[in-house]
């Protein structure tokens, strides 16, 4: 089964357009907010740090002293394992841009005016309009350039999603319909090898963010695939004693089949706490 993904513009009401689309098909449904929260709680940080993670983009200087890569990490990997289960709407925060190529998703992005998104938050939010229009403004930008720092790409440009609406051109309920018509196609067309790399996706998500949370390999450079179940992580230094802590690690992460390590030459730093 399909999994559809929006991203939406603040105000450009992506969140109601996705419930209706869930209940149209029979999917479930989660909001990034929801998402957030159940992060913050599998990995033990805090629900507020996340959230300040997902909408703040840190300057140059300060990236390295954060735990955005992390918490990037983590975030990849419980909406991955999500999303593997198939039959699921996702409205909200980036969760459009972890879906992988060629497998059984469809990127959304939810768009409108800027009058009508200004109008939408001062009554979502009960600010005048003054203040809801700095809100859409900072909101935009603070956005952008987080997606452009994490992703390397700009949120505005159509090229990445499959489909782009604009809210304002006609009834949500009339949108969420031609969404459920497009994810009904996708169900019917698509095949096991589809499933299989959203599947695989999400494990080796699971696998870098399990990477990632453990104490002694934190920091590591690491890369991490999977084919068919089979996970492959390759970095600097992966050599004994520490591939064997890796493989140890990985093995956990459910839906592992095996695990292959790849040393490189350059020497791996790990912390011994």
């Amino acid at each position: 089964m399909a999994v559809i993904a929006i991203s939406q513009q603040i105000g450009s009401r992506g969140i109601e357009l996705g419930e209706l689309t869930a209940r149209e098909l029979g999917y479930r449904f989660r909001t990034g907010e929801q998402l957030i929260a159940e992060t913050a709680t599998r990995f033990n940080v805090s629900a507020e740090q996340m959230k300040w993670f997902d909408v703040h983009n840190p300057h140059f200087w300060e990236r390295l002293k954060t735990e955005s890569p992390r918490y990037l990490a983590y975030y990849r990997a419980v909406m991955l394992r999500e999303a593997a289960d198939d039959g699921l709407v996702v409205a909200g925060r980036s969760s459009s841009h972890f879906l992988p190529e060629n497998g059984c998703g469809i990127r959304v992005r939810s768009m409108a005016p800027f009058a009508m998104r200004v109008e939408q938050v001062a009554a979502e939010e009960k600010l005048d309009h003054s203040a809801a229009e700095k809100r859409v403004r900072d909101f935009d930008a603070t956005v952008k350039a987080r997606t452009q720092s994490l992703f390397g790409i700009d949120l505005d440009d159509p090229i990445h999603y499959d489909v782009t609406i604009n809210t304002a051109r006609h009834s949500l309920s009339c949108f969420a319909a031609t969404l459920a018509a497009i994810a009904r196609n996708l169900d019917a067309e698509s095949d096991s090898a589809r499933m299989l790399v959203m599947r695989d996706a999400a494990i080796a998500a699971g696998v870098h963010a399990a990477l990632m949370a453990h104490p002694q390999i934190r920091d590591a450079q690491v890369a991490v695939g999977c084919t068919s179940g089979i996970v492959r992580v390759s970095g600097p230094g992966l050599v004994p004693p520490w591939d064997d802590l890796v493989i140890g690690v990985a093995q956990k992460v459910e839906g592992v089949a095996a695990v292959e390590v790849g040393a490189e030459e350059v020497p791996i730093t790990l912390t011994t706490t």
